[in-house]
């Protein structure tokens, strides 16, 4: 995964390691140390970095296809379905929601859930 990451960044995207650790909230001495195999890739970061720039999980944790970006919404779906297999159905459901939701609906709904996280420790 660490050849792939660095495949990714640097010959596919063209970004810096600051660039790109910058996009997804790290810096660049962290994405150094994830494509030189010095730190194991946890899955905080596989999700940030597929999150951040449409990437294939399935690409980017096994190798396996072609082309490392999702190419639609619909093909998106389909990665969901398989990497949550077993999962809860509505939790599912729910992520897929997501994918399609506005920065604007998305931006309300994490102020509801902070403000239901700050009602939550005052219990």
């Amino acid at each position: 995964m660490n050849e792939r990451i660095k495949q990714l960044r640097n010959d596919v995207l063209h970004l810096s390691r600051a660039a790109f650790g910058e996009r997804i909230g790290v810096s660049g001495d962290v994405i150094n140390n994830l494509e030189r195999g010095r730190v194991e890739v946890k899955e905080p970061i596989i999700k940030l970095i597929c999150s951040e720039f449409h990437v294939d999980y399935i690409w980017l944790t096994t190798g396996e296809g072609d082309d490392p970006f999702v190419k639609s919404n619909i093909d998106f779906y389909e990665k969901i379905d398989r990497i949550m297999a077993g999962e809860n159905e509505t939790l599912k459901n729910l992520i897929k929601k997501l994918v399609d939701a506005p920065e604007e609906d998305l931006i309300a709904l994490q102020k509801c859930i902070d403000f239901c996280a700050t009602l939550k420790k005052e219990d």
